[in-house]
């Protein structure tokens, strides 16, 4: 490990600069800052101690922020549906990309290098992406989502309930850590945005200037509604005062400030809903059969390089503990230092030499420092690294090794920078054990080619932490790494971790809705989801009618005449045991109860020979198609098919098929429409039921009717 530096006007110097202007805050719809602040906050280059921002808050009007957001900010995302906030996120997205070496350039004075900005800036960029995709495609066209299926709560069906989401009426405030200026506000704005809730970010004051940078594009860029993002550059002391229930409040930073936070009044007994992603000693394991003549092994050294290297440690999911065989204890502390001697340059980002950066402040530096020296005295050898000072914010990357895995230090102290406690176990169970201590985490690795391994450790460590990441020699190329949350996964902790969860894909969304229980008629609930219910009114045609041109059938109808609870009856089909037998030889399904009528009669489910589902399916099918061309494009598949009353021969079926749910593509001319199928016998009872999947022209240009 080497060293690089760049030649500046010093830190003394730098703090007697009076003419650096205080980072601008976006509140009410204007970029504002105080006037003739009396408290400032001053923040310097990482590297070099220039003073690059000054920050302050006085004066301004936060609760009015927070009515603006409540009041313009929701009416304007109220306007849109699911799909078309799904959509400004990809908008917003493809702009920050065109932009984010704007970004880059201002990133380099909190210490990040190409490296470290990939992850932060590039990461948001990439979340953006990830949610404009699964809003999209998983959730409807509304403002409404349903949660499960309908209940029916009475025999005639004429009184049901179901569960549904809608966005919470208030705001939802990010107040983030200094580590992810870009990532940190854009993986809690995606899914607040799409749920329909106005964000207030709030960022930590070391970093904010460069989420400054970023909310301005975002707004510059013209595209997301007003009010739907405020920005408090600074301190908000009285922030929480001016929430309550409607609101949310998710906070990233230490377990003593998000302690604090949960104490406030409002989260006590105003109903405000408050998260934490806090302090976590996380922890990566090496599997008793990784030993150093393995690709396992290879894989667990460079895991702890890129945890101890990226972002200079400052992750709330960099490996702390290093848990490994007692055995080898040494060959994993030479292996990383050799590997970390090799390839790091710790310097000023801007000289292409570095290939890590400054902690982001002289502060952090002596805060991880004060950390180290807890854990030497606590019993940790240094084998690499240490405590040195280097001029500005550098930290040399730090490799700690104890003879007692159990000082309390290891598990409890969390040195948020370039710094890996290395600690020996004696067998799986005994490093189930020591996982466990970090009394709850955000994710731990278990480095493992062995099946059984895996599942030993997942049994034993997986409720003490939000995700566990496992890696062998076949995912060692595609995995994307033990620090790095995917928006498709949750993430989060209990314990000290914080107890909290953000992402997980469509997951996240509902962290900024209300689930509301409903109960009523079909037609109630048909009217308040946006989606028919069965036992709801409906537009009913026949074939006789649409024969007799008195009725049209729902497949001859675009998307802008279709309308919910649009429905055709078909006539009865009977069935012949011929047919059943045919259909048996040509598909070679000849399960016996279509085929033996002694076996099926001895069956309890079947009366004697019964046709095949699939057979009834293909019928139905038949029996509601309208074939000739028309605004329904192509049949993309079932759902939820079930099977409910045999038919045997003789019996005779038809079908009821309900336009159920109607989903335009806000980016295309076509969009989706679940029917409701239902096949019934002779005797009105339930065959079976399914949706129905097709795409249909919004309107129809290709064959005109």
């Amino acid at each position: 490990m080497t060293t690089a530096h760049t030649d500046t006007q010093s830190s003394t110097t730098a703090i007697l600069d009076r003419e650096v202007a205080i980072v601008p805050s976006y509140l009410s719809g204007q970029w504002v800052t105080p006037d003739n602040p009396t408290r400032i906050a001053e923040v310097a280059d990482a590297s070099t101690g220039e003073i690059v921002a000054r920050v302050s808050t006085d004066g301004l009007d936060i609760g009015a922020a927070v009515a603006y957001a409540r009041d313009v900010g929701q009416k304007n995302l109220r306007a849109l549906t699911l799909h078309e906030r799904a959509l400004k996120l990809k908008e917003i997205a493809l702009y920050l990309g065109e932009h984010k070496q704007e970004l880059y350039e201002i990133a380099y004075k909190s210490g990040a290098t190409n490296r470290d900005n990939g992850v932060d800036i590039d990461g948001g960029i990439s979340t953006l992406f990830t949610y404009s995709s699964k809003g999209r495609r998983e959730l409807p066209n509304s403002d409404v989502i349903i949660d499960g299926p309908t209940e029916v709560l009475s025999q005639d069906s004429s009184f049901q309930g179901t569960h549904i989401y809608t966005p919470l009426p208030g705001v939802a405030v990010q107040i983030n850590a200094f580590n992810f200026p870009v990532w940190g506000m854009l993986e809690k704005f995606a899914p607040s945005f799409i749920a329909g809730v106005p964000s207030v970010v709030k960022p930590a004051t070391p970093t904010g200037y460069i989420t400054q940078a970023c909310v301005r594009l975002m707004v510059e860029s013209g595209i997301l509604p007003e009010g739907s993002i405020q920005l408090i550059s600074g301190s908000a002391r009285d922030l929480l005062d001016h929430l309550d229930y409607r609101d949310h409040v998710a906070f990233t930073g230490s377990a003593t400030t998000a302690a604090t936070l949960r104490a406030h009044d409002n989260v006590q007994h105003a109903g405000l809903r408050f998260s934490a992603e806090a302090d976590s000693v996380n922890a990566a394991i090496l599997g008793e059969d990784a030993t150093p003549d393995t690709p396992e092994f290879d894989a667990y050294v460079k895991t702890l390089f890129s945890e101890l290297t990226s972002k200079a440690g400052q992750k709330c999911t960099a490996v702390r503990r290093a848990i490994v065989p007692a055995g080898l204890i040494d060959d994993v502390a030479s292996a990383l230092a050799d590997r970390i001697t090799a390839k790091i340059v710790v310097g000023d980002p801007r000289d292409e030499k570095t290939t890590m950066g400054p902690v982001v402040s002289v502060e952090q530096r002596d805060d991880v420092a004060a950390a180290v020296d807890k854990l030497i005295a606590a019993g940790g050898t240094v084998r690499l690294g240490g405590t040195e000072e280097f001029d500005g914010a550098f930290f040399a990357p730090t490799i700690l090794t104890f003879d007692n895995a159990d000082a309390d230090a290891v598990h409890d102290t969390e040195a948020f920078g370039p710094v890996v406690s290395i600690i020996g176990y004696t067998d799986t169970a005994d490093a189930i054990r020591l996982a466990a201590r970090g009394q709850g985490s955000l994710v731990a690795s278990v480095i493992t080619h062995d099946p059984a391994l895996a599942n030993q450790f997942a049994m034993g460590i997986a409720a003490h932490h939000g995700r566990l990441h496992f890696l062998d020699r076949d995912d060692a190329r595609t995995s994307t790494g033990h620090g790095s949350p995917l928006p498709h996964l949750i993430h989060g902790g209990p314990g000290r971790a914080g107890g909290g969860e953000e992402l997980g894909g469509i997951r996240g969304v509902k962290h900024y809705m209300q689930r509301t229980a409903i109960q009523g008629t079909p037609d109630h609930l048909t009217a308040i989801t946006g989606q028919w219910h069965r036992g709801a009114a409906v537009n009913r045609v026949t074939r006789a009618d649409v024969t007799a041109g008195t009725g049209v059938h729902p497949f001859r109808k675009d998307l802008a005449t279709l309308r919910i609870g649009d429905q055709f009856a078909s006539d009865l089909r009977k069935v012949s045991l011929e047919e059943i037998l045919e259909f048996a030889e040509k598909t070679g399904d000849t399960f016996y109860a279509h085929v033996d009528e002694e076996a099926a009669m001895a069956n309890p489910f079947f009366p004697r020979r019964v046709a095949h589902g699939y057979l009834l399916v293909s019928w139905a099918a038949g029996l509601f198609v309208e074939p000739q061309p028309g605004p329904v494009l192509a049949n993309y598949g079932l759902e939820n098919l079930r099977f409910i009353t045999p038919v045997t021969y003789d019996d005779s079926i038809r079908v009821e098929l309900t336009a159920k749910r109607i989903t335009p593509r806000v980016t295309d001319d076509y969009g989706e429409v679940c029917w409701d199928a239902v096949l019934y016998n002779q005797n009105d009872e339930i065959v079976a039921s399914y949706d129905v999947l097709t795409l249909a022209e919004k309107v129809d240009t290709l064959y005109k009717k």
